[in-house]
């Protein structure tokens, strides 16, 4: 397996004995030549060499255009654009065929030149040949970053070539080099799903226009197998492309090498595809690293072993950001060995998560970090200001107990209850109860609801037209990833301090705050013969259901005046249920008190059997007590039953 390459700025403190030895990554080397007349600045970063070229009078904003490989190859169009104002770069990996490795050497590249250089935060590609598996490669890693790709009789396959495993000759050698550096056998090669052609639903959702210079009569990269292959897949998923054939003469390298006639015209693309300079909102505004992720860091620098837990709802659950943010931490760290665990159930936020933090996700093992997002799912629930805050401060407590060297970023996502609050000018009340908690207990946080809002605003997007839904659309799955990579890249340029110790919890902000949390098992309760515990429920109504609610042991009634006790020890109880089209009501009663009734119907409840997360009674005084609970004859005007299904019993012990 390729073991990948140092990073700029990336270094270790390593605290042994008392005594501090640092080990820096390689200095940036700098020194200045000509390039067709303009100032060429030579750099070299951790071993691999690259350049840029400055215009004479650049444009506002720095607009610039980077060439993926072959940098003296018909050089026209950059010529032309640097006459106009645009930096021309290029960083030498031409031996690393667009691999993992190669795009985090990339990143570094894109860092330095517009975090250091200034340039403008969109670039337009520039793919010659094998470029294009640079190009597609990183685009598609970075949709975010690009203002579009001209694209010269590029590879879109690497099966086409180096592989030749189609019409064209390929390249033995290359294709042996190229399994080298992504650490392939010959069978994961021919499998591999994330070749330029492949995945392009998230750089089409960011409408980047590509124009593709083919060859038609080129026997080399064949254009079926590659860019004629690519453009119907990209169209289909709303992307921007145009095909442009070129037949003049004279070609050479069978077809492969094709006449340069109209740079003018494809540096018009570039240009008017670039400037001018569009405002971006930067991401680094809309989190706060606070105590950071000392443990993340030494995990994957130095242990090279790390397990990173999700929990949250449906955002959390569904394919998109979660999955690649696991990409980006294996291609980041290829040396280091991974463990992930989802734990996302959607329609679930911070009640149920307190409670089965412990199954779902601290019986997994030790965990380095764990995601955890609930402000979505909180406002749709209803779940209340002080509730949130205990569920909370209940879930970091005891993960820190469990743990105390536990990472732990707390995330707020977007939705259009949030947008229509801070466009009100109040702060969502799940997010300040997020900032609050993350802010006491001195934890990373980052807010993307407001960073939507925000951008949506400064015209970046539209919430109808690309973000669309609060479950996001691809569009949206590559903001979030992008904001939460942001952060992770700017914590993984700071020094991992191997000897760091878990800090003491402040004071608790609610004594009452759920910090023991668990579930309860429902053979734990006693019960009258209208009651049954199913070990294997599924629905006989044939209604959807959610993962972990299904298949599951479950103790259900439908005849009102069902009766049955739970004696229990603790402070607060609840029940977790499954709420489907015939849920009905019941009345509970802890210690004899007065009975309440409750409403099972959920709005949801017609549609699927709706995990529902119930407290009952809170604020008990530590100690024993009885939950009673009758099935009440009366129903929800829209529910078609009285039914009652418990999973589990929810105590704060």
């Amino acid at each position: 397996m390729h073991t990948g390459y140092k990073y700029t700025f990336f270094f270790i403190v390593l605290l042994c004995a008392g005594l501090l030895q640092t080990a820096l990554a390689q200095n940036n080397q700098q020194a200045t030549a000509k390039w067709q007349g303009y100032d060429r600045v030579d750099i070299t970063l951790n071993g691999r060499k690259g350049y840029y070229v400055k215009p004479a009078k650049p444009l506002p904003g720095n607009p610039w255009v980077w060439r993926a490989s072959f940098p003296d190859w018909h050089t026209e169009i950059d010529t032309d654009l640097l006459n106009r104002g645009f930096h021309v770069a290029f960083v030498q990996v031409d031996d690393m065929y667009g691999s993992p490795s190669a795009m985090m050497v990339w990143d570094e590249f894109y860092k330095y030149l517009t975090d250091s250089v200034g340039l403008a935060k969109r670039v337009a590609l520039e793919a010659v040949s094998r470029g294009g598996l640079y190009a597609l490669g990183w685009a598609k890693r970075n949709p975010d970053k690009v203002s579009c790709i001209y694209a010269e009789t590029p590879v879109y396959d690497f099966k086409s070539w180096p592989g030749g495993k189609g019409k064209g000759p390929g390249d033995a050698g290359a294709w042996k080099q190229l399994k080298e550096v992504y650490g392939f056998t010959e069978e994961q090669a021919l499998n591999y799903k994330d070749n330029p052609i492949d995945n392009l639903e998230g750089l089409a959702s960011y409408k980047v226009p590509i124009l593709n210079m083919v060859g038609p009569n080129d026997e080399l990269l064949p254009p079926t197998e590659n860019s004629l292959l690519f453009a119907p897949r990209y169209v289909s998923f709303g992307g921007p492309v145009t095909t442009f054939p070129v037949t003049e003469g004279p070609q050479a390298l069978q077809g492969h090498h094709v006449p340069m006639k109209r740079f003018k015209q494809w540096a018009d693309f570039i240009y008017y595809n670039s400037y001018p300079i569009k405002s971006v909102l930067p991401y680094a505004d809309y989190y706060n690293l606070r105590g950071g992720l000392q443990t993340l860091g030494k995990a994957v620098k130095v242990n090279k072993k790390a397990t990173v837990a999700f929990m949250g709802g449906s955002i959390t659950f569904n394919p998109g950001w979660r999955d690649k943010v696991c990409v980006y931490l294996k291609e980041r760290f290829p040396d280091t060995k991974f463990k992930f665990i989802a734990a996302g159930i959607p329609s679930l936020g911070s009640l149920p998560h307190v409670f089965r933090l412990q199954r779902d996700v601290l019986d997994s093992g030790k965990i380095d970090l764990l995601f955890l997002e609930a402000a979505v799912n909180d406002r749709v629930n209803g779940t209340d200001s002080l509730t949130q805050v205990r569920d909370l401060e209940g879930i970091i407590r005891h993960v820190k107990r469990a743990n105390p060297a536990m990472d732990i970023v707390m995330m707020s996502f977007a939705d259009p209850d949030k947008t229509a609050d801070y466009n009100a000018g109040k702060t969502p009340v799940e997010i300040k109860n997020h900032e609050l908690v993350a802010g006491h207990y001195n934890l990373p946080s980052i807010n993307i609801a407001k960073l939507v809002r925000d951008k949506i605003n400064n015209k970046e997007f539209d919430w109808n037209d690309d973000f669309k839904d609060l479950h996001p659309s691809p569009f949206g799955q590559e903001l979030y990833f992008a904001t939460i990579k942001d952060m992770l890249q700017n914590y993984f340029a700071k020094p991992v301090i191997q000897s760091a110790k878990a800090k003491n919890l402040p004071k608790q902000l609610n004594k009452a705050s759920f910090v023991n949390g668990n579930y309860y098992s429902i053979k734990n309760a006693k019960y009258d013969n209208n009651w049954k515990l199913v070990d294997n429920w599924t629905p006989e109504n044939k209604q959807d259901t959610r993962p972990g609610f299904v298949k599951v042991p479950v103790l259900m009634s439908n005849t009102p005046g069902a009766t049955l006790t739970l004696p229990f020890k603790g402070n607060a109880i609840g029940i977790a249920i499954v709420s489907g089209a015939d849920a009905g009501k019941i009345d509970y009663s802890v210690d004899g008190v007065a009975f309440k009734t409750l409403d099972l119907y959920t709005p949801w409840s017609g549609m699927l059997h709706l995990p529902w997360y119930l407290l009952l009674a809170a604020d008990l005084k530590d100690g024993n007590h009885t939950l009673n609970i009758k099935i009440n004859p009366d129903k929800n005007s829209g529910s078609r039953g009285s039914a009652c299904r418990i999973v589990n019993f929810l105590i704060n012990q």
